[in-house]
């Protein structure tokens, strides 16, 4: 690409494309994905309160803080081209690590980071091997040590009050609360208006 040439950046982010790039521009775009990942992570945790999902949440947050900790202590630029504001370290790709450990966007993933210069190949390899390596040990560590600690942990008092469940024993959990809302729905409906009993 040449040096040039103008660089943009995407309204609301800190990403750049060259202007007149469509597919830089797209590819911005798809950068954001992490974050709207995260974003509804978050809301699923807020809503569900199910150990499960804070788990994934954990996970996500222990990734991003290890990812922190590499960058400072490898302290790799990024590429030459690519100085940014918001980070100057770019080894491992926080970008690449994250959606390894989300399990999902590889290939995006991979295109979008190199393809834009803020990061090398080889750092969004690294990246997102880091990613790999953590969501395996926090699968087998939430799956085989905190999972059978949830009975235990959901009676704890703060567990009641923030009304966090474990849900690990319900084989459909979409099913269990559209039977059990429907269930409640109708007793209150019942109670409401006795005299529809009889339809």
């Amino acid at each position: 690409m040449d040096d040039r040439q103008e660089w943009r950046d995407f309204a609301l982010t800190h990403v750049e494309y060259l202007s007149g790039d469509f597919i830089g521009k797209t590819l911005c775009l798809f950068s954001l994905l992490p974050q709207a990942m995260i974003v509804s992570i978050v809301t699923l945790v807020v809503f569900k309160r199910d150990l499960h999902t804070i788990s994934f949440a954990l996970g996500v947050a222990v990734c991003e803080l290890l990812n922190i900790m590499l960058k400072h202590w490898i302290r790799e630029e990024r590429p030459a081209r690519k100085r940014t504001s918001f980070g100057h370290y770019g080894m491992p790709s926080d970008h690449a690590q994250i959606s390894w450990f989300m399990a999902g966007y590889l290939t995006l993933f991979l295109l979008v980071r190199v393809y834009l210069q803020y990061h090398t190949w080889w750092q969004v390899v690294c990246g997102g091997g880091v990613g790999l390596a953590l969501a395996v040990v926090w699968f087998i560590l939430v799956h085989y040590v905190f999972t059978p600690c949830f009975p235990q942990i959901v009676q704890w008092r703060v567990c009641e009050l923030l009304l966090i469940c474990d849900t690990t024993l319900i084989p459909c959990v979409m099913w269990f609360e559209y039977a059990n809302i429907r269930q409640e729905a109708r007793a209150r409906q019942r109670k409401l208006h006795p005299s529809s009993k009889s339809q």
